[in-house]
């Protein structure tokens, strides 16, 4: 059975890429791969139960101090070697790098990492993916905006580079009419509108933006916003002056979003740059009307189509207009405009049609590249430039296997 390690930095806080993995980890043992998910950090928290139900393997390097840690290498060496994947597949950044520097030691056939996110970040980020590119077979993208961004960085290459979007379960994101509206939600206004907000709590989601709009609409306007970050204190705060205590709800951490999608009458989304949004996707496979800011990640789900409403960045005044217009649109043409949103995410982002694309990429890669094999102390990499990598191969190698005997064995690590 083939194997594939998903790696990603932490899968106790959930956000956008964390979602993605969950999903992908658990359909494709349907489709005859055995799985692992492997995090650097944490303890994986609720992840870990939902992970488990699906039969996927879950392990955490307990790594404590980033990527200086050196347990975490050692360890994932060890593990590596011991259950030699097929592919190893890193989400953002840090599990990028990871994945990459620890072929030097420990070869994988495949190594694949995905960008998230359109934003290229400062410059040790764009750094860390120019000196460590030649360690990897391939850079994946989830939208074409991230794509674009991280090739103008010259963080890799249109060469190496596919773009692959995210991908939703429309099976279980879809509308739900019979669903009564959520009893925390005040309901005490007639005919008020439910607005909702997923995301975490960060400046990139830009909320103070979607609170100074919210605050000019009509009192029948609520909002929830699902999500937990270190901005919820200056967002409490703010909300408070504006007078909005008993019109936003702050959820926290909602580990089960869906039914609130199901309830809300419409989805905004005020960030200042995305990857491709899975908050948004989820919210049209519901059939959720959405407002969202013109970024390019958003505008590759709101389209042309007639699904929603886009507004510049940062304009809350903009932002305030659009939803006022969704608030303003008959109930049978929002379901319309729901319908229709439902049909763009069904049409290009199923987790089925996307797994699909999946497959049809490792079995690519892994044709490309034969098993590693060991000769003699060194380690050969199919795929990678031998003359580069062999000295460094084989001191990463002396390097983990002293360290490993002046060790002892760390039970704890096994899955």
């Amino acid at each position: 059975m083939k194997h594939i390690a998903l790696l990603i930095p932490t899968l106790d806080r959930i956000g956008g890429a964390e979602r993605q993995v969950v999903a992908l980890a658990k359909e494709l043992p349907g489709r005859g791969w055995r799985v692992s998910v492997v995090a650097l950090s944490g303890t994986g928290g609720s992840a870990v139960a939902e992970l488990a139900e699906a039969g996927v393997e879950f392990l955490s390097l307990k790594m404590r101090k980033g990527l200086a840690d050196p347990r975490g290498w050692i360890s994932f060496s060890r593990w590596l070697r011991r259950q030699r994947p097929d592919v190893v597949h890193a989400h953002l950044p840090h599990a990028a790098w990871f994945a990459r520097w620890s072929r030097l030691a420990s070869p994988a056939r495949v190594v694949v990492d995905t960008l998230h996110s359109a934003s290229t970040g400062a410059i040790g980020r764009r750094l860390g993916y120019r000196f460590s590119g030649w360690l990897g077979d391939r850079v994946t993208a989830v939208s074409q905006a991230a794509a674009d961004t991280h090739m103008a960085a010259g963080m890799t290459s249109a060469a190496k580079l596919t773009v692959l979007a995210n991908g939703v379960d429309t099976e279980a994101w879809q509308p739900f009419p019979g669903l009564q509206r959520c009893p925390s939600v005040d309901s005490s206004v007639d005919d008020e509108f439910l607005w909702l907000a997923a995301g975490r709590l960060e400046p990139v989601k830009d909320y103070p933006t979607l609170l100074l709009a919210l605050a000019g609409l009509p009192d029948r306007a609520r909002l929830v916003i699902a999500g937990a970050g270190p901005e919820l204190g200056s967002l409490q705060q703010l909300s408070n002056r504006l007078g909005l205590q008993r019109r936003v709800k702050f959820l926290g951490f909602e580990p089960s979003v869906r039914p609130w999608m199901q309830a809300a009458d419409g989805f905004v989304l005020s960030s200042l740059w995305e990857g491709l949004p899975i908050g948004l996707l989820e919210a049209c496979a519901c059939g959720l009307p959405a407002v969202a800011t013109d970024v390019p990640g958003t505008r590759e789900v709101i389209g042309p189509l007639g699904n929603g409403w886009l507004t510049p960045v940062g304009d809350a005044d903009a932002l305030r207009a659009a939803m006022a217009a969704l608030m303003l649109t008959p109930r049978n043409e929002r379901k319309a405009m729901g319908l229709r949103a439902r049909t763009a995410v069904e049409d290009r982002f199923s987790i089925r049609a996307i797994l699909n694309q999946w497959d049809t990429l490792y079995e690519q890669l892994l044709a490309q590249n034969p098993a590693p094999r060991r000769c003699g102390r060194r380690l050969v990499c199919p795929g990678l430039p031998s003359g580069r990598l062999a000295p460094l191969a084989e001191l990463c190698h002396k390097s983990a296997s002293e360290t490993a005997r002046a060790e002892p064995k760390q039970r704890g690590l096994l899955i």
